[in-house]
């Protein structure tokens, strides 16, 4: 067979993932402080682009038109979208009331002349930090925030009183270093002999001497030699209390006559025994200072409306707002002259106008899935988490024509402030539980409520095992197998059902 050349046409369809379609999934996903980050690295390296701060200028029509938000056809930005959820499932927009902002109503230290108040160039009332010239000043209300004392520094201050050897205090300082959240040391002594190049002999005495700083039960290696520095400063570890400490596994298990047996003691000194070891600290270093906890700042608000429905509306303060300079492109693209200026700077005009595509879209869809789940979970809103219905990625989906990973994207790291509080978008997903006899299924949040009210609710003379708390969500739907109930009760962190008889006839022992 001869090889020949030949020019063959076929036509093909591929995905093509572009880079623009690349950075819209990228923002789809982030949160709203990455995207505010994001944004701003976004304006500092285009130079057309610019934030909008909320203020408008006196400057007439031309100042409105070099603002315009992109290019013809590039819609604006819906920074206030909002849907109203109504009983028959219907979507409406709902206009935000026009801000009420008076600019001339601003108080400053010339508005005291004449007042009978003594005023002087130290006198700043008005202006950033309280500066009339709107300049940087040496004062920063987050600097007046209180800040305790760290962990670090507390333990430092007490070495440097303790130790008067040079090398014993950076000994010391160093294994503060090694400490972990709880303040417990996990470094293996031998390591730190090797790293600092001094015996181990002499790690350990200056351990020993660490333990006995405040606060007590420090520099510990075991959660029961923690106890045991806490119950020595008090003076209360008797060799009962060390057998106590030396068994606290029966403790967890609440095999109580065992360790009523090891420790020598009647069952009434064994709750004596056990109140005063939930009196300790079993992880010292948390009562100090740590990472101040972030408040989420929630995407979406949803309030009820005055026709018994819900309104959804995206929170506007979360949103970041960019503009497109378009006045500055005018006048620059107009005095460069070589090739690679004008590339720039259509890559940028470019780039700019898709950022605020991207940003557009993002809103809506983020709108378009709070509100479907809104819809879909609206008896849990009106009842509670009983009433929380099985919903999963492609129930919303099917229902907005969208795909499965982009209303995952969507309800990632997104929450929602609702009249029962603020969520993410996650928590309103979760498998389904079969119903009892053909019945409707039911969430597994929702069982996981119902079983932790019954355990709740059980009195200490009669105490639910797992298959009591089988038979009676049976009765009462609920179709579910007894290693589910034991795998959602170990989740809750609840004990079994010999364990929770332990404890409540030690709570009622006399």
């Amino acid at each position: 067979m001869a090889l020949a050349q030949r020019l063959d046409l076929r036509q093909t369809q591929t995905l093509v993932m572009t880079p623009q379609l690349q950075q819209a999934i990228k923002l789809l996903q982030l949160s709203n402080l990455e995207l505010t980050d994001y944004v701003a690295a976004e304006i500092e390296r285009n130079p057309l682009l610019e934030g909008d701060d909320g203020v408008t200028d006196a400057g007439g029509p031309e100042e409105a038109d070099a603002r315009a938000p992109a290019a013809a056809g590039t819609p604006e930005p819906d920074v206030t979208g909002t849907d109203r959820l109504t009983g028959a499932d219907t979507l409406a927009s709902v206009a935000d009331a026009p801000l009420d902002t008076d600019f001339e109503n601003v108080w400053t230290s010339d508005d005291l002349a004449g007042s009978g108040f003594a005023t002087d160039a130290a006198t700043d009332w008005s202006g950033r930090a309280g500066r009339t010239d709107f300049s940087e000043s040496d004062v920063d209300l987050e600097q007046t925030l209180a800040n305790g004392v760290s962990l670090r520094d507390h333990l430092l201050s007490q070495i440097n009183m303790d130790f008067t050897d040079p090398g014993d205090r950076m000994i010391g300082a160093y294994l503060v270093d090694q400490l972990d959240e709880a303040g417990y040391l996990t470094a293996d002594p031998d390591d730190i002999a090797d790293r600092l190049g001094c015996p181990v002999e002499r790690i350990g005495r200056i351990t020993g001497r660490l333990k006995g700083l405040d606060p007590p039960g420090i520099f510990a290696r075991s959660l029961a030699e923690c106890l045991a520095l806490q119950l020595a400063e008090r003076d209360r570890l008797d060799p009962a209390m060390q057998a106590l400490l030396d068994n606290l596994e029966l403790l967890a298990r609440r095999d109580l006559a065992t360790l009523a047996r090891l420790c020598g003691i009647d069952m009434e000194d064994l709750a004596d025994m056990i109140a005063e070891i939930r009196s300790l600290d079993p992880k010292p270093a948390l009562a100090f200072t740590h990472e101040v906890a972030q408040t989420v700042t929630p995407d979406i608000l949803m309030r009820a409306g005055a026709d018994g429905g819900w309104i959804v509306e995206l929170n506007t303060d979360s949103l970041p707002k960019v503009l497109v300079n378009q006045r500055y492109y005018a006048e620059v693209s107009g005095r460069v002259a070589s090739r690679a200026d004008k590339d720039y700077l259509a890559d940028c005009f470019a780039s700019a106008n898709w950022l605020v595509k991207s940003l557009h879209q993002r809103a809506t869809t983020i709108l378009k899935v709070a509100s479907e789940i809104v819809r879909q979970q609206d008896p849990f809103f009106r009842q509670g988490v009983r009433a929380l219905r099985p919903l999963i990625l492609r129930d919303v989906a099917d229902a907005i024509a969208m795909h499965e990973s982009t209303v995952s994207r969507v309800t990632t790291n997104k929450f929602i402030a609702t009249p029962r509080g603020v969520f993410e978008l996650k928590y309103f997903f979760s498998a389904a539980i079969q119903g009892a006899d053909g019945g409707a299924a039911h969430s597994a949040e929702a069982v996981r409520h119902r079983l932790k009210a019954l355990i709740d609710e059980e009195p200490a003379d009669g105490v639910l095992s797992d298959d009591r708390i089988v038979e009676l969500l049976r009765s009462e739907g609920i179709d579910i197998a007894r290693r589910t109930v034991a795998k959602y009760r170990e989740g809750l962190r609840i004990p079994s059902s010999v364990q929770r008889r332990r404890e409540k006839s030690l709570r009622l022992a006399p």
